[in-house]
């Protein structure tokens, strides 16, 4: 049975990106993949007063079952309330990679849905971007589209190489499909690894730092089509502390490196108004975890290593909205 999203409580995504593209700040879009991580991203972001989108993967959803996961989210917006926190929350499909899983999220009570049409030729990722916006136009509910490919891997994403997007197609691709916002392609990817060390510096610290993003090519869209929601995936800053910590305690990451905060703050204060955030989430999660057990070996509770990953998680959802996405307080 088909149940509408404004029955449980979430929004869609135009109004939250209208506030957001003249406010000069970023919608965080957090992917969750159990009830921790959920958790943590109600709490944080109820916590700095934050509009937030939650968003599922097509991977995250089949690992949580697709009704235990729409009672999950309908879950996270009654706690919310009861704590007494207001903010707008959206729920979102990251990446769907074709019209039948779309509809089936409409259906379940997803607000808005991406419909990644990127590793087709163009005319066919319009094709099916139109499809899926004008199934979802009928039920309210907002559409992402995507014009480019981020290279690296996370759940059921990979590419090789990024591929940027053209500023010469997105007024054709945006009038043609009717989507309510676009993630481009700038130099973002997706996982730990965004970047190979060859292609870093180092800074004073000795940290990897990445080549900055193509501003020229956001700021030619923008010119575009002036005032359009525009998405950023593949935004996670892979924190150096967090990674350090996991290295410490047995793990392997070396080189991993990401997005640094400042080029996603200057951003954020552009028309890009969603900034997508997964691995970070991923790392604490797993650094913490690692700390419990490096220091309690003999601990084998579940909430006693869970429990101080989430605690975790809230502070770098409220330290990410408050000083680099921008939209703390904006609820």
């Amino acid at each position: 049975m088909a149940v509408n999203y404004k029955d449980i409580g979430f929004v869609n995504t135009r109004e939250m990106f209208k506030k957001a593209v003249s406010g000069g700040y970023a919608i965080p879009a957090y992917n969750f993949n159990n009830m921790e991580q959920l958790q943590a991203i109600v709490m944080g972001c109820g916590q700095s007063k934050s509009p937030v989108i939650i968003q599922v993967s097509s991977g995250a959803r089949k690992y949580a079952n697709q009704t235990m996961l729409r009672y999950m989210a309908e879950g996270a917006v009654k706690m919310a309330r009861e704590a007494g926190y207001t903010c707008p929350i959206a729920l979102h499909l990251d990446h769907g990679d074709n019209y039948d899983l779309c509809v089936s999220c409409i259906e379940t009570g997803f607000s808005s849905v991406m419909i990644d049409g990127s590793a087709h030729p163009y005319e066919k990722n319009i094709e099916q971007t139109k499809k899926v916006v004008e199934y979802a136009h009928a039920h309210d509910v907002t559409v992402e589209g995507e014009l480019g490919v981020l290279a690296g891997i996370e759940d059921d994403v990979e590419a090789a190489k990024s591929i940027y997007t053209q500023p010469d197609q997105v007024v054709d691709f945006v009038n043609k499909t009717g989507v309510d916002s676009l993630a481009i392609s700038i130099g973002t990817s997706h996982g730990a690894y965004k970047f190979k060390p060859e292609q870093c510096t180092r800074n004073a610290n000795g940290v990897l730092v990445p080549p900055p993003l193509r501003f020229d090519i956001l700021e030619e869209v923008e010119k575009r089509i002036p005032g359009f929601p525009i998405v950023l995936h593949g935004s996670s800053s892979v924190l150096p502390y967090y990674v350090e910590l996991i290295n410490s305690t047995g793990g392997k990451l070396q080189a991993a490196v990401g997005i640094p905060a400042d080029q996603l703050r200057k951003a954020a204060r552009s028309a890009v108004c969603k900034i997508n955030i997964d691995s970070d989430g991923r790392l604490v999660m797993t650094a913490i975890i690692r700390k419990v057990f490096a220091d309690k070996p003999g601990e084998f509770d579940p909430r006693k290593y869970l429990g101080p990953a989430r605690d975790e998680l809230i502070k770098m959802i409220v330290d990410k909205n408050e000083n680099v996405l921008g939209s703390a307080g904006k609820a």
